[in-house]
C-alpha cells in the first residue's frame, strides 16, 4: 500500500498576499518547495501527496501545476478557479487539459457573509465541475456546517470532501456542536473527511495526544473508514509539530483499526477520491 498525504501546501511567501500568516506563525513565514517536504514524506513512509492551493489565484494553480510535473511525488493538485466569475464554464474547460489537476477549493472560511457557499453564482459554478470530473475541497469553520449541508445536498453527484474535521475547537475541547452539525452534513454519502489539520486548531505549545483522541474517533464514527483520509497539512502543521509528530498523532489515534481500514485512510481512499493515478 502506498500512503498518501492528501493535503499539502507549497508557496513563495509574501507578506501581501499570504498576510493571513500572522506574527505568531513566524515559522511558516518563509518559501516551502517540493524539496524541503521530500526528505519528510521519505522518512515517514508516505509515497505521494496532493498539493493544495493557499492563494486565491490561476497564477498559483499554474505554479502548482508546474510543481507536479517537475515532481513525480506530487500525484494531483487542488486548485483555484473564481466559481463566481461569468466565464466560469470556460475556465474550467481550459483546466480540463491538465491531467494532474484533480480539483479545486475556494478560502470560504475568510468570506464575510457565513452563507457565502448558497451564493447562485458560486453554486453555478460548482454545478460545473462534475462534468469534468472535478473534486472540491470545502474549507469552512464549524459554523459553516449548516450550510455546507445545505450546499452539498444541492449536488449529489459532485465529489466533496471537507478540510480539517471543519476546524473544532480542539484548543477548548469543544465538542457538542461541531459533532451535530458534522453528523448531519456527513449523511451525504458524497462527502468525505480529511483527517489533516489538528494541531492547528490544539494549544500549538501545550497540546497532547489525548487532546486529539475524541475528534478523531467521532469522525471515524460519522464518516467511516471507506470516507477519510490522511493529511498533514503541512508546512501550516509547523506552527504547533513537526511532520513526523502529525504522522504519529493519527498512527497513536488510529492505532486501534483493522489493517485494511488503515490502508483506506492513510492512501486508497484518497486515491479513489482524488482519482490519482
Amino acid at each position: 500500500m502506498m500512503k498518501i498525504d492528501s493535503h499539502q501546501h507549497f508557496w513563495k511567501y509574501h507578506p501581501v498576499k499570504d498576510a493571513w500568516i500572522t506574527d505568531n506563525m513566524s515559522v511558516i513565514k518563509n518559501d516551502f518547495s517540493p524539496e524541503d517536504v521530500q526528505p519528510l514524506l521519505i522518512q515517514n513512509g508516505i509515497g505521494a501527496c496532493v498539493a493544495v492551493q493557499a492563494d486565491q489565484s490561476e497564477q498559483e494553480t499554474h505554479y502548482l501545476l508546474e510543481l507536479a510535473a517537475q515532481y513525480d511525488f506530487i500525484h494531483g493538485v487542488v486548485g483555484w478557479v473564481d466559481f463566481c466569475a461569468e466565464n466560469i464554464a470556460e475556465r474550467l474547460q481550459y483546466f480540463s487539459q491538465f491531467k494532474k489537476l484533480k480539483g479545486f477549493r475556494h478560502i470560504v472560511q475568510a468570506e464575510p457573509a457565513d452563507n457565502f457557499l448558497l451564493r447562485d453564482d458560486f453554486c453555478h459554478g460548482i454545478s460545473l465541475l462534475a462534468k469534468y470530473n472535478f473534486t472540491y475541497d470545502i474549507l469552512i469553520y464549524p459554523k459553516h456546517l449548516q450550510y455546507a449541508e445545505a450546499f452539498v445536498k444541492r449536488f449529489p453527484g459532485q465529489r466533496f470532501v471537507i478540510d480539517h474535521l471543519a476546524k473544532p475547537l480542539i484548543k477548548d475541547q469543544l465538542i457538542g456542536a461541531w459533532e451535530t452539525d458534522l453528523r448531519a452534513f456527513a449523511k451525504y454519502d458524497n462527502v468525505s473527511c480529511k483527517m489533516a489539520g489538528l494541531v492547528t486548531e490544539a494549544d500549538w505549545q501545550h497540546w497532547q495526544l489525548s487532546d486529539f483522541t475524541a475528534y478523531v474517533n467521532i469522525v471515524l464514527d460519522i464518516f467511516g473508514a471507506d470516507r477519510v483520509m490522511f493529511g498533514s497539512d503541512w508546512p501550516v502543521c509547523l506552527v504547533g509539530a513537526s511532520y513526523a509528530q502529525v504522522v504519529e498523532i493519527l498512527e497513536q489515534c488510529t492505532s486501534h483499526l483493522p489493517v485494511a481500514d488503515k490502508e483506506k485512510l492513510w492512501g486508497s481512499n484518497c486515491a479513489r477520491f482524488y482519482n490519482l493515478s
